[in-house]
């Protein structure tokens, strides 16, 4: 994990695999927080059309840098932002979180399959939660690399998970270190390490839901 977190008014940025909950949370951390929320995937798609048709016609290279000037003007803005899942394969967006707060959050196969019930990202075309662990497991290190705390929404209500971000980005640790809030278990919280499977103990439904587009 990346040990330089960014100043206590840096840009909070939300990544992590699709189906994480990453746009649900996201908004409403930014609502705890008073600060403005940016979806990325929400400015490609009024800028520049549906996310799918984009990939058919113009692939995903094309795609992915359309994404990195979105996060980019996003990042001017400030507050907390959301962007897709793969917008972290890409350099230049890479480049851009620097200096930025990253939440990773985390989630099962088990948790995601109902999420991603139905979904038209077009990197789950016709592969459904087999595609979404091969494209897990190939992004998960680049993840683990970039974040700053590690917040796992399998089983848990979108509620917990929110505090619990909140919480950190309000902490010293916030703006002064790198935070697994799995190794924290005073603060009461659950968490796994990116890509496990493993869901918090004594859990059974999940409450944490997604609204993203780009996978």
């Amino acid at each position: 994990m990346s040990t330089d977190v960014g100043r206590a008014d840096a840009p909070v940025v939300v990544i992590g695999p699709m189906g994480a909950g990453k746009s649900s949370v996201g908004k409403r951390v930014a609502k705890a927080l008073g600060v403005p929320f940016t979806d990325t995937d929400r400015v490609i798609v009024r800028e520049h059309g549906p996310i799918p048709g984009i990939f058919a016609d113009r692939g995903e290279p094309a795609f992915r840098a359309l994404e990195a000037e979105a996060v980019r003007g996003a990042l001017a803005i400030g507050g907390v932002i959301a962007v897709g899942g793969g917008a972290v394969t890409h350099a230049d967006t890479r480049q851009a979180l620097s200096g930025a707060r990253i939440v990773l959050l985390t989630v099962s196969p088990e948790a995601v399959a109902d999420r991603i019930a139905g979904s038209d990202r077009p990197l789950l075309a016709n592969g459904g939660i087999d595609a979404w662990q091969t494209i897990m497991d190939e992004r998960a290190a680049t993840y683990a690399e970039l974040a700053h705390v590690v917040v796992d929404t399998s089983r848990r209500p979108m509620s917990r998970v929110v505090d619990e971000v909140v919480t950190w980005l309000r902490s010293d640790a916030g703006t002064t270190e790198r935070s697994d809030a799995n190794a924290s278990e005073r603060n009461g919280t659950t968490t796994t390490a990116p890509g496990s499977t493993t869901t918090a103990p004594g859990s059974a439904t999940s409450s944490t839901t997604s609204t993203e587009g780009a996978p």
